[in-house]
């Protein structure tokens, strides 16, 4: 049987071979993909993040963590918006302005599609105006923040002031996320809505467009 500590270890060191490999034996032998991503992709990350802000790991590492979490991910990635559902709303997703971690906002992102939601991935190292401009074209129900670093979760609040100060605030709900986040933060900054996992996020974003369901 696999051991997921093995595919902690593989993208922890940036082995993407080893990654893949372990993803689909573990796929193989019929694990739950968020069983697979929550005991073996995030903690991973998470590490990696907490690496790099102690400076333990440096840009380089960093990258070649993310490489591995990746293509790791690419087998999970279609079996996650498989999960189906009718057509909910558009959620408008990104990792804030100075942050260029994706995976949690990745895993989002796909639960989020297989929950029935337009999805429009912004990418990552997203500024303010972006979202705003996104808001702006109309026909969107939430706009979802991503952070990983406890340095750039400012760009949260900063994108909810733009919001605000385009008078678009009362257009669209909010979620944040991420490690360094919590609902405390959430709620100081303004946010509709904070959830520490991708199956929460999903739950939380159907009762922001359906409030009472």
């Amino acid at each position: 049987m696999v051991d997921l500590k093995e595919l902690y270890d593989a993208i922890l060191e940036g082995n993407s071979a080893d990654a893949v490999t372990i993803t689909r034996r573990a796929l193989g032998e019929s694990l739950d993909p968020m069983h697979i991503v929550h005991e073996g992709m995030i903690p991973a990350m998470e590490e990696a993040g907490r690496r790099f802000e102690a400076f333990e790991f440096f840009i380089p590492e960093i990258l070649v963590v993310a490489s591995a979490m990746k293509k790791a991910m690419a087998l999970i990635r279609p079996l996650l918006a498989d999960r189906g559902g009718d057509y909910t709303g558009k959620v408008v997703i990104g990792t804030v302005k100075g942050d260029l971690h994706d995976i949690g906002k990745n895993l989002v992102a796909s639960m989020l599609e297989g929950g029935g939601f337009e999805v429009l991935d912004l990418g990552v190292d997203v500024p303010p105006a972006q979202f705003v401009e996104q808001i702006n074209t109309g026909g969107v129900d939430i706009i979802a923040m991503s952070a990983l670093l406890t340095t750039t979760v400012g760009a949260m609040s900063e994108t909810i002031a733009a919001i605000e100060e385009a008078s678009l605030r009362d257009r669209v709900k909010i979620m944040v996320g991420g490690p360094p986040v919590n609902q405390a933060f959430a709620d100081e900054i303004g946010a509709d809505g904070y959830r520490d996992n991708a199956n929460a996020a999903v739950s939380l974003a159907r009762e922001l467009v359906q409030p009472g369901r």
